[in-house]
């Protein structure tokens, strides 16, 4: 316990396991829950003044209320349509997933980039639900969607739910009671860790770019790695930003990440989705998808949407997606970055200090307009 402002707290679970899923957030009727982004790492903090004891936050906790995991049943590599692949990431097997799911009557609960925030809405709206398409290289806000599930769930409709692993085991959590269990669907993402959106706030601050003013944020066009607001890149050519390449080499992630239970080649959902590495992925630039069922209402889904669908060998896609055997590792260079930043300093100077030869090399390359 400690007391914050006067008021005697505790949290639901300590801040090296904590997530942000939020599901503590969504099933605390009294309000008595704050859940706080430190940057790098997450603070579940219960006002006692309001608390009833109930235990539901730490009933719905992935990190202390595990979910089951299951062995892949069904493994393939693939894209959607053209029409919906040239938009996105990692071949758009989501995107068509989530056409057909809204297509034959469900709704899909999934990130989207939207009033300046990555939050998670729900929709049965085809023409919204086309914001849930790219990759998000940081920590999306669930809000109170687990209980906005729920009320769909109750109503008798279908719902997908689309995100991390651990958002996945919090949604299960929340609303995968027996009397919801057929209409619940789940898809996790293959996820090497999270920064906090604060990271990209700061960062696009650095570039003159207010992000709640920003009308679309993406982080890769196909294989091509590298952040892009309302239609320019942040750096020309092939230069790879700053902000990218701290993501690529983990060095940003929260706590949480580098400890994940779920980063195993048993998952937590029906369908586990990612980027095809170590097969199809390596030679074609629009993006493939690696697609590995869990449940057999999982392989269904799969097997129904409009997907090219190729056979895949794990043997192979497993160790190029290290993050199915394992978490990221922590760099040994990340406690730095974050001392540095949380100390008033920018995040170009973190990264001077953490990659002095990338910063330099990235500077050469700008000065003499090579991309």
């Amino acid at each position: 316990m400690k007391v914050i402002n006067n008021v005697i707290t505790r949290t639901v679970c300590s801040s090296g396991i904590c997530t942000g899923c939020k599901a503590c957030l969504n099933v605390c009727s009294k309000g008595a829950i704050t859940v706080r982004d430190n940057l790098d790492s997450f603070e579940p903090v219960i006002d006692l003044s309001k608390c009833v004891d109930c235990g539901l936050c730490t009933k719905v906790c992935p990190g202390i209320t595990r979910r089951k995991l299951r062995e892949p049943i069904y493994s393939r590599q693939g894209w959607a349509p053209d029409s919906i692949r040239k938009t996105s990431s990692s071949g758009g097997s989501a995107s068509e997933l989530i056409r057909s799911f809204i297509a034959n009557g469900g709704y899909v609960a999934s990130c989207m980039f939207i009033d300046g925030e990555f939050k998670f809405v729900i929709t049965n709206d085809p023409s919204e639900a086309k914001l849930f398409a790219g990759s998000k290289y940081v920590k999306s806000d669930p809000k109170l969607i687990y209980n906005e599930v729920r009320e769909i769930l109750n109503k008798g409709s279908k719902v997908l739910f689309i995100g991390l692993p651990c958002q996945v085991a919090a949604v299960l959590n929340v609303c995968g009671d027996k009397d919801n269990a057929d209409n619940l669907y789940t898809s996790d993402l293959i996820c090497h860790g999270t920064p906090s959106v604060k990271l990209l706030e700061m960062y696009l601050a650095e570039n003159n770019i207010e992000l709640d003013k920003a009308k679309d944020v993406s982080f890769r066009e196909g294989n091509n790695f590298g952040l892009i607001v309302d239609g320019n890149r942040l750096m020309p050519g092939n230069i790879l930003d700053h902000y990218t390449y701290a993501f690529l080499k983990s060095i940003d992630y929260f706590e949480c990440c580098y400890d994940c239970k779920y980063a195993a080649i048993r998952r937590v959902s029906d369908i586990t989705l990612g980027d095809a590495w170590g097969q199809m992925s390596d030679t074609d630039p629009n993006g493939v998808s690696l697609i590995l069922c869990q449940t057999e209402k999982g392989r269904e889904l799969v097997e129904n949407a409009g997907l090219e669908l190729f056979d895949v060998d794990l043997e192979k896609a497993v160790p190029a997606n290290p993050q199915l055997s394992h978490p990221s590792e922590k760099p040994d260079k990340r406690d730095l970055f974050f001392k540095i930043v949380k100390n008033g300093s920018s995040f170009l100077t973190a990264m001077r200090k953490v990659f002095p030869m990338f910063c330099l090399k990235n500077t050469i390359k700008r000065f003499f307009g090579n991309g």
